[in-house]
């Protein structure tokens, strides 16, 4: 497992924007997967984005494609999540995920992949 530590939360308007940041400390990896997650109080943890460390690729959920743009930068172990136009409805704890594995399209959406998480950072969209 590696260390996760999110930051870059906070409280914003709608229409604003925020950039989340995840730094990998520890027994880190050259390859797999690295994800954002979030969890709305009461609801189940959802999927956001992932990007596949070594070649870049990224996905999205529906519900943030075209808003949200995950990153990283290898040198720094780093992953962002760069979040523009916010809406109430994005308000949640933001969780950064990473596992060694490289997933497909479909299995990179499922918490239960991921073996390595953050305590999470909280984002807060006032309407």
């Amino acid at each position: 497992q590696v260390q996760l530590v999110e930051s870059g939360g906070g409280l914003v308007q709608a229409g604003g924007s925020l950039r989340l940041s995840c730094v990998a400390s520890g027994r880190t990896f050259s390859g797999g997967t690295m994800a954002w997650f979030r969890q709305a109080p009461g609801e189940e943890r959802e999927f956001a984005a992932a990007v596949r460390w070594n070649s870049g690729s990224t996905s999205y959920a529906d519900s943030v494609r075209g808003r949200f743009t995950i990153s990283r930068d290898n040198a720094r172990n780093t992953v962002y999540l760069q979040m523009n136009s916010l809406k109430p409805e994005d308000t949640a704890v933001y969780y950064c995920a990473a596992d060694r594995r490289i997933f497909s399209v479909s299995e990179r959406a499922s918490p239960r992949n991921y073996d390595s998480w953050g305590q999470g950072t909280q984002v807060t969209v006032s309407s």
